[in-house]
């Protein structure tokens, strides 16, 4: 029988002053920590021996004003992985509630995320904040032991990069640090910790659970800390009034509603959208069992723990909906009235069909100078999406071979796509109709810039992470830097852009982390 390793000692701040990590002029705000204890508990992170860090981004840590030589350096392996606090953090898990799968789940919390503080810098005035995933238990853990486990990590890290290469509002990844700590899931794995960067972390969830409680006072001082901090127009109404809250909830609705059409225009499947996994700012957060479509199917599942398929790829919208009308019940005591409450939430269904029809009139390659109706655009796309479902064709691969034909002046030959589908030269001719002629350059650019070459599929996931666990690194590295530039092409990386192997079909995801 193999042992343990043993256990790291407590974390403490480490005797380096604060400025070895920080850039001048940056420094540690910590503004969640400002808001009164009933947020959060105050605690330190679990240490793990034999810390490693694998991946480090070194525009992200420049942009939230660390230094990335300190980030390359073996504090901050230490920091990052948690088993030291640099001067001016102040660590703390936040509580939440949330309904998970349809059902109000009760209190919830960071159950292995911990804060670690937040720096503002010249690149951020506004403020970034730094959380450790996977850093041990928390008040809120119930019955998890508050890691993270290899695997996970590799796949939130990459993904919550990924996005945001496609300009998906989205979490960043800074760090991945690992452990041989044995983590015990259906077998037993090794810990990881991923540090992820937002401007906030507080997500529906949050409101809810004082809702819940009838606590009116920590509702409003959460709902005026969000305001004052990241919605200037709305913090012009005053402080206490109807009119702030309401128009809170319809600036979250519209973020949220620009975030659904970003997803639904890239392929991207959630899988687990649960109120206490929605940002309040509007960011994709918590990669769990997330995917990008293969071949394309509304209804697609990427949640295996998801048998009722709540959550499949054509709800999405729908259930964002549902999530946000949980958000204004919750916020229904500062707004004080139904009618108002559900104006401000029609702002995601005025949002989301011409924010859906800019990404999917990029995608096409129409110029947005021009005036394009809403529904000429689906007269197009639906037809499209209803081949592309019917003869199982690749979404993301599809896409930016439309891109090719039509710099190329090839559309006919896009037929083979379909099987030979008489239904696609009708389809083709609608198409060209909404073109300008002798704009094929112009439209072709528009198309490249938002099809991506490269997509973070599963079976890519998949085999960053059984290298990793081998200890090779470069299938993660190599991903890495071209999901970076997702929309450019990269020499060489041929095989990260083809269709998925017969096996990436049985690759199944689920909660578990």
């Amino acid at each position: 029988m193999s042992s343990r390793p043993a256990a790291a000692a407590a974390p403490a701040s480490t005797p380096a002053a604060a400025d070895s990590a920080l850039q001048p002029g940056a420094q540690w705000h910590n503004g969640f920590a400002g808001l009164p204890p009933v947020f959060y508990t105050r605690l330190q992170p679990t240490p793990m021996p034999a810390l490693a860090m694998h991946a480090r981004n070194d525009a992200l840590a420049q942009q939230m004003g660390l230094r990335p030589e300190w980030l390359r350096g073996s504090e901050a392996t230490e920091v990052l992985g948690g088993n030291a606090l640099l001067p001016g953090m102040d660590a703390l898990a936040s509580v939440y509630s949330g309904h998970q799968f349809g059902h109000w789940a009760g209190q919830l919390g960071d159950g292995r995320a911990i804060l670690l503080g937040e720096i503002r810098s010249p690149a951020a005035p506004q403020g970034l904040e730094l959380q450790l995933k996977g850093a041990g238990k928390t008040p809120y853990s119930r019955m998890g032991d508050g890691r993270a486990v290899l695997r996970s990590s590799i796949r939130e890290y990459l993904c919550s990069e990924a996005m945001h290469g496609l300009g998906v509002p989205t979490t960043r990844a800074l760090s991945l640090v690992t452990s041989p700590q044995p983590i015990y899931r259906e077998t037993v794995e090794t810990a990881a910790v991923v540090a992820r960067v937002a401007p906030s972390f507080v997500r529906f969830g949050h409101f809810e659970h004082f809702a819940a409680r009838d606590d009116q006072d920590s509702l409003r001082k959460l709902a005026d800390y969000v305001v004052v901090r990241y919605m200037q127009d709305v913090a012009q109404h005053a402080s206490g009034s109807a009119e702030r809250y309401a128009a809170f909830l319809a600036e979250v609705a519209e973020r949220t509603a620009r975030m659904i059409a970003r997803w639904q225009a890239h392929g991207f499947c959630h899988g687990v959208m649960n109120t206490d996994n929605m940002s309040i700012l509007g960011l994709t957060i918590d990669y769990g069992p997330f995917q990008f479509l293969d071949h394309y199917d509304a209804n697609h599942i990427c949640n295996h723990s998801d048998t009722g398929g709540r959550y499949a790829f054509a709800r999405q919208p729908q259930v964002a909906y549902w999530n946000l009308f949980c958000l204004g019940q919750a916020l229904l005591p500062l707004i004080g009235d139904e009618a108002t409450t559900l104006a401000a939430l029609e702002r995601y269904k005025t949002a989301l069909e011409p924010a859906m029809q800019r990404a999917l009139g990029a995608k096409l390659g129409l110029d947005p100078a021009r005036s394009t109706a809403p529904e000429t655009v689906a007269g197009v796309v639906n037809p499209l999406l209803a081949m592309m479902q019917q003869h199982r064709t690749d979404y993301s691969l599809f896409w930016r071979a439309l891109s090719q034909a039509v710099a190329d002046d090839s559309l006919p030959a896009l037929v083979h796509w379909f099987d030979g589908d008489a239904a696609f030269e009708t389809w083709r001719e609608q198409y060209q109709a909404l073109l300008q002629p002798g704009d094929a350059a112009a439209t072709a650019a528009r198309m490249f810039a938002a099809n991506p070459r490269y997509v973070l599929r599963n079976h890519l996931g998949q085999q960053a992470i059984t290298a990793a666990q081998q200890g090779d690194w470069a299938p993660f590295a190599r991903l890495q830097t071209v999901l970076a530039t997702p929309y450019a092409e990269h020499p060489g990386c041929e095989d990260l852009a083809a269709l998925p192997p017969d096996w990436a079909q049985h690759i199944e995801i689920s909660c578990s982390s």
